[in-house]
This record gives structure tokens, C-alpha cells and sequence, in this order.
């Protein structure tokens, strides 16, 4: 059974590393870890096949992140895939930076990419790797935050957590969500 594997981000080289592509940076490193690095252009995204224990195909939606779930749901009608099959990789506010929480399912929450993703799919029970990214400074605004690159002094943990991010999906892939929820959810507490 297909699982779809979905980064959400920004495109273009405006966007590149800035904290809202948290979720392009783990793909990225899942596709490195897999040993490839071939792109396509399908269903106004960028794919990526794999065999990962199982099929697995890598999205990078091109749609930018209010629109990201047009490029999930036209991958998952082709392939057939059921909302539950899905991950979706993301930034979120409210965790503190380097902070990882998987979910089965639930609201948007702010994060307007998940919010296109439930409209598109017609649920919201798809899993979610969340990524934190911390709350911006009382005189920043959140748009911002959001698209601003990390510090040098945040660098080190941020490279580390993309490579716990891609390892919580490889467990979700190969063990299931409630295993990969009761490892990683509990990492950094």
C-alpha cells in the first residue's frame, strides 16, 4: 500500500530554509537517506519515488503553503491513497524550536497548508509530523518569523531535529503511528 510522504513549504529560492519549508528540509533528508535525489514534476508538485519497506512517494506541493492540499489530494486521487495513508511534515509555532509531536489526526491549528490539506481531503484524519519552530519575539510579526531563516545559534538543533523528523517517519512507515507517537513524542520533555 502507497504511503504519501508530504513536506510542507514554500517554493522558489526566496523561501529556501526558512522556517515555514521546515517541512521540504525533512523530505529532502528522507530523499537523501534513500539514496535519491530524482525530482519530478506531477500534479503541481515535486515527486519522488521510493521503496521505503513498503512504496512511498515524496511531495514537495509548488502551490505555495495556502494551497498545498490541491497538489495532496490530486496525488492521493491518482494513487488512490486514503487521507490516512498520508503524513504531512509541517512547521508549528507552539512547540518550542527543536520540538517534535506526531498526531493521528485534528485542527489545522493555525497552520494554513494543514488547513488546505482537510479542505482538500474532506477530513482532517491524516498523521502530522509537527515541528517546532518556537513562538517569534513580542516585537516580531508572525509572517515574518515564519519565513525568516533560523539563527546560527538555532542551526545546531534544527539540524538535528530534521534528522529525528525523518526518523519519526521512517518508524511511522515501518512500525505504525501509536509506536512512532509513544518514541518520539516524548523526545526533548
Amino acid at each position: 500500500m502507497l504511503k504519501i510522504v508530504v513536506g510542507l513549504g514554500n517554493p522558489g529560492a526566496r523561501y529556501k530554509d526558512t522556517r515555514h519549508n521546515i517541512g521540504f528540509l525533512v523530505v529532502d533528508e528522507l530523499a537523501r537517506r534513500w539514496r535519491s535525489e530524482t525530482w519530478k514534476r506531477r500534479f503541481e508538485a515535486e515527486v519522488s519515488e521510493h521503496r521505503a519497506g513498503g512504496p512511498v512517494l515524496l511531495v514537495k506541493p509548488q502551490t505555495f503553503m495556502n494551497l498545498s492540499g490541491e497538489a495532496v489530494r490530486e496525488a492521493a486521487k491518482f494513487y488512490k491513497v486514503d487521507p490516512q495513508d498520508i503524513i504531512a511534515i509541517h512547521d508549528d509555532l507552539d512547540l518550542p524550536a527543536g520540538r517534535l509531536r506526531i498526531r493521528e489526526r485534528g485542527g489545522a491549528g493555525g497552520h494554513k497548508g494543514i488547513q488546505s490539506m482537510i479542505v482538500q481531503l474532506g477530513t482532517d484524519a491524516f498523521v502530522r509530523v509537527k515541528f517546532g519552530i518556537g513562538r517569534p519575539p513580542a516585537e516580531w510579526d508572525t509572517a515574518d518569523y515564519v519565513l525568516g531563516r533560523f539563527s546560527p545559534e538555532e542551526q545546531p538543533i534544527i539540524s538535528q531535529t530534521i534528522g529525528l523528523a525523518a526518523d519519526a517517519v521512517e518508524a511511522i512507515l515501518a512500525e505504525g503511528t501509536s509506536a512512532a507517537m509513544n518514541r518520539f513524542n516524548r523526545q526533548g520533555e
